[in-house]
């Protein structure tokens, strides 16, 4: 590989970092209310459904079973969130293995300016699209949670 296309697929790479870091920021704000229903308002339900479990007249396996139960709301919130964070990761990483595949195959073209513009275009038209899910995706999740606003 020349200098030249090093340098390219290195400005390429860098800009591909700041596009995915704007992609996080955006997604940290947008998820900022659901995490904060999980992270505080159902943490506070638990620990004090939990708290209320602990009684003398109770048996260590009662206690046990109620604090397991007073968890389950926790617990399901996380791994639904989890597991629409991973849909939402593994969209974005099947869009942006697309544009990788679009630009070696233009590589191989030895077509390396427009490999590199095609390159950014895809990205941020594949950035954008799955972006615009993001809404959608936090609705969702506001309504599996009861969150209003």
């Amino acid at each position: 590989m020349d200098h030249i296309a090093a340098g390219e697929e290195q400005i390429v790479s860098e800009r591909l970092r700041r596009k995915l870091e704007e992609v996080n920021e955006a997604a940290q704000a947008q998820l900022s209310p659901v995490q904060d229903h999980i992270n505080f308002t159902l943490q506070q339900a638990y620990f004090k459904c939990a708290y209320e479990c602990f009684d003398r007249r109770r048996k260590q396996d009662e206690i046990s079973n109620c604090v397991e139960h007073c968890s389950v709301p926790v617990v399901q919130s996380q791994l639904h969130f989890e597991n629409e964070m991973a849909q939402f990761q593994e969209r974005l990483n099947r869009s942006l293995m697309v544009c990788q595949d679009k630009f070696e195959a233009t590589k191989l073209q030895k077509i390396r300016p427009e490999a590199v513009n095609e390159m950014e275009s895809c990205v941020h038209k594949a950035i954008e699209e799955n972006l615009n899910t993001l809404p959608h995706v936090v609705q969702r999740m506001k309504k599996a949670f009861n969150i209003n606003n």
